[in-house]
C-alpha cells in the first residue's frame, strides 16, 4: 500500500533515527548508551563568538544613515540577508563583529567611513525530532533552552506502552575527555521531572532525536 502524508513523514523520521543509532554504535562507544549523569559537555560558547545561521534575525545599524539601516533582517536558508543599497549579503558563519566589519567595507562606496553595528535580535528556533512511544511522533520547533519535557509535551506525551526509564537522546557532538563524539544518552522519566538535577537541567540542541522505547 502506498504511504502518503503523515505516515510517509513518520517513516522518514524513523529511518533517520535508526540510521543515527547505527552510526553511534559503529563509532566504538563502550556501550550502546550513556546515562545523562555520565555526560559532560564544554561550557556554552561566548555570545560574542556566536556564528550567524539561517533562521536568525539581525539588526543592522549604520550610524547617521537611517536609509541604510534595518531593524529586522531575517537570515534566509541560503545564508543571506537583504539590505538597502547592498541587496543580498552572505552572512551565515560569521560573528556579528565580523559582519559589521564586512558591511563597513562594502558601504564605503556610499558613505565616508561608515560605522556599522550588527546585533543578533533572535536566534533560529530549536528543531528536534521525537520518535517512538509518543502520541504524535514528528519534528518540532521548540524555544531555545528547551529540555526533554518540552519535547515530550510537544509530541503529546508518552503512550501507555512507553518504558518510562528508556528515554534516549541521539546526539552528534557529545563531549568526552575533550573530544567530540556521537552519543546515545539515556534518561528515566522520573529523573527528568525532578529526581535528578542533571536530567532536569539537560538542554536539547538542534538536530537531537528524542526516542521513547
Amino acid at each position: 500500500m502506498k504511504e502518503t502524508g503523515p505516515a510517509r513523514s513518520i517513516r522518514g523520521w524513523t529511518l533517520a533515527a535508526i540510521a543515527l543509532a547505527t552510526s553511534l554504535l559503529a563509532c566504538g562507544a563502550p556501550r550502546s548508551y550513556l546515562w545523562v549523569d555520565e555526560v559532560s559537555e564544554p561550557p556554552p560558547p561566548d555570545p560574542a563568538e556566536y556564528h550567524i545561521a539561517p533562521g536568525d534575525v539581525l539588526s543592522v545599524r549604520v550610524w547617521n544613515q537611517e536609509s541604510m539601516s534595518t531593524a529586522r533582517a531575517g537570515v534566509r536558508e541560503d545564508g543571506r540577508i537583504s539590505l538597502p543599497f547592498l541587496q543580498d549579503v552572505e552572512v551565515a558563519g560569521m560573528t556579528t563583529a565580523e559582519l559589521s566589519t564586512r558591511l563597513a567595507v562594502k558601504l564605503k562606496a556610499y558613505v565616508v567611513n561608515p560605522v556599522v553595528t550588527v546585533a543578533l535580535e533572535e536566534r533560529r528556533p530549536l528543531r528536534v525530532s521525537v520518535l517512538g512511544e509518543v502520541t504524535r511522533p514528528g519534528e518540532y520547533e521548540l524555544a531555545l533552552g528547551s529540555g526533554i519535557l518540552h519535547a515530550l509535551a510537544a509530541a503529546g506525551g508518552l503512550t501507555e506502552y512507553a518504558h518510562r526509564d528508556r528515554i534516549f537522546v541521539l546526539r552528534h557532538g557529545y563531549w568526552a575527555d575533550g573530544n567530540p563524539a556521537p552519543a546515545r544518552i539515556r534518561f528515566a522519566y522520573d529523573a527528568i521531572v525532578g529526581g535528578s538535577k542533571k536530567a532536569a537541567a539537560f538542554r536539547l540542541r538542534t538536530g537531537d532525536v528524542v526516542v521513547v522505547e
